[in-house]
């Protein structure tokens, strides 16, 4: 039978995890199962995952934090990507986890993808939900516009800091995550990484725009259509599902869909066939 912890708990945990020069909040339910560790959207929290969590029931172990800034994390001097795929290994560390699935949203997407690259005798799968699709998106004017989004932005953030809706970071510095995000989606950037997966990876596609960029559903379209040939390339990689919801509903609306993808990959994992 595979080792998954070193000390599997059986009871939720829920805490502050020091890590470098700061202090991430955690949870872990606990128990035997299979650990599953969720990587949250940009700026989102892990909240955001109670639907999936809950359709995938107590047979599972949850792993859940929030990012640096992000939550009820602290604040940090690194928010850099490089820093948020470290910080995978920081918090499966310290809950003695040694293998996992993971399952990203949007940016988490990314940092799951680059970790299953990284630690293929880890990972035991990955489901990557409407991100980490690779695609030359980023240009000098987009780069412009997303700087000038969040300088508007910055005057009514911390109004909304205590609600725990907005991280506690710099206009500046959230648009150079953005940033920076561009950059390793563009195809010579992401495309390696994703034909070097061994483990089996599904992903969870929306539909459409999102909130914020209605105008450009087509474009969103054309990324989403960039897998077709990542899926190509590598057979280990897959579509599990493209579900009705756009980008910002997928977990709510679509949350089913995400967590038989999770099921799928741990199933092959485990020598299991694929339906």
């Amino acid at each position: 039978m595979t080792k998954h912890s070193t000390f599997p708990m059986n009871s939720t945990w829920t805490g502050m995890m020091p890590v470098d020069d700061t202090a991430l909040a955690v949870t872990d339910t606990g128990g035997p199962g299979i650990p599953v560790v969720y990587l949250n959207g940009q700026f989102a929290t892990q909240g955001y995952w109670r639907r999936v969590i809950a359709d995938l029931g107590t047979e599972w172990r949850h792993i859940t934090y929030d990012e640096r800034a992000r939550g009820k994390s602290k604040r940090s001097a690194d928010y850099s990507f490089e820093v948020a795929v470290r910080d995978v290994d920081a918090v499966l560390a310290a809950r003695g986890v040694d293998q996992a699935v993971v399952v990203g949203w949007s940016y988490g997407a990314f940092v799951a993808a680059h970790w299953a690259d990284s630690n293929p005798d880890r990972a035991l799968g990955a489901v990557l939900v409407d991100g980490a699709q690779p695609y030359d998106w980023l240009t000098e004017a987009m780069e412009q516009r997303i700087r000038k989004m969040f300088r508007r932005m910055n005057w009514f953030m911390p109004l909304l800091r205590p609600t725990g809706l907005t991280p506690r970071m710099t206009a500046e510095q959230m648009a150079n995550i953005n940033i920076e995000l561009g950059t390793m989606a563009r195809a010579r950037e992401l495309g390696p990484v994703l034909d070097n997966i061994t483990v089996p990876t599904r992903y969870v596609v929306a539909s459409g725009a999102s909130f914020g960029s209605r105008r450009d559903g087509d474009g969103q379209e054309r990324i989403r259509a960039s897998l077709g040939a990542v899926t190509e390339r590598n057979p280990n990689i897959k579509i599990s599902a493209k579900v009705p919801s756009n980008h910002g509903a997928i977990l709510k609306k679509d949350y089913r869909a995400i967590a038989k993808a999770v099921r799928e990959v741990a199933t092959l994992s485990h020598g299991g066939a694929e339906a």
